[in-house]
């Protein structure tokens, strides 16, 4: 949810593209409130396209930010052009339940360090962390010391685990790619089948290897399928 995530995406789309990037609530350079739903990080995002004087903008976003791109779709489809959601999910079922639970404990009583550990183990491949010890060993590191304290930290699990709007995904209009990697064990790729059975016209692409962040494990693939999507004109 910090802005640096998307370094690799950064690099490629901002050659022919505005790119915006930000931390959300709670995370990284923002504020480190506590965050009360989902739905008041729309309203953050709201806020900041306005500021910045963006009319209509395509949109991606990643597990929570998928959430976020399903409220803003859903509330403003106005102002979408195309939305990618991207290992998201539908809501906090009882697979996910079981990961916070382990998450949240983790951080609650191990500590940050650990957490990371397991944020890590979460996100990537075992093969991509074995052949990139190094290098994950420093991003981690740079994420630990961005963490907000515990207390908001916990208040983002919640807003997460409390998020459901499978009901309204049947009002999206916007044109939708929905795309994850079927090793992530963070959000499985069932969330993803029924975010695209639940949205019409919605496109599924899912790739055989990436883990939770396949946009950094496989960032060529990861931006290939994305910039395909959002450069064909949907009329076509």
């Amino acid at each position: 949810c910090t802005a640096n995530y998307w370094t690799d995406q950064i690099d490629y789309f901002s050659r022919s593209r505005t790119v915006i990037t930000y931390d959300q609530r709670g995370t990284g350079r923002s504020t480190h409130d506590r965050v009360t739903s989902i739905e008041q990080l729309y309203e953050d995002l709201l806020a900041l396209v306005d500021a910045l004087g963006f009319g209509k903008f395509d949109f991606v976003g990643h597990s929570t930010g998928g959430n976020i791109g399903q409220i803003f779709a859903i509330e403003n489809p106005e102002r979408l052009a195309k939305l990618v959601i991207y290992a998201s999910t539908t809501r906090g079922d009882a697979y996910r339940t079981k990961v916070w639970r382990v998450r949240k404990s983790i951080l609650e009583n191990q500590g940050p360090a650990l957490y990371g550990d397991m944020t890590s183990l979460m996100l990537y491949p075992p093969s991509w962390i074995s052949e990139n010890a190094e290098k994950l060993e420093q991003q981690q590191a740079a994420q630990v010391k961005m963490l907000a304290p515990v207390e908001v930290m916990m208040s983002r699990i919640e807003a997460v685990q409390g998020f459901d709007r499978r009901k309204e995904l049947s009002r999206i209009s916007v044109p939708t790619l929905v795309i994850c990697a079927l090793d992530d064990r963070q959000t499985p790729s069932y969330f993803s089948e029924q975010l695209a059975a639940g949205i019409p016209d919605a496109e599924l692409k899912t790739l055989s290897y990436g883990g939770h962040a396949c946009s950094r494990t496989v960032p060529d693939e990861f931006n290939s399928i994305v910039s395909e999507f959002l450069n064909v004109n949907p009329t076509n």
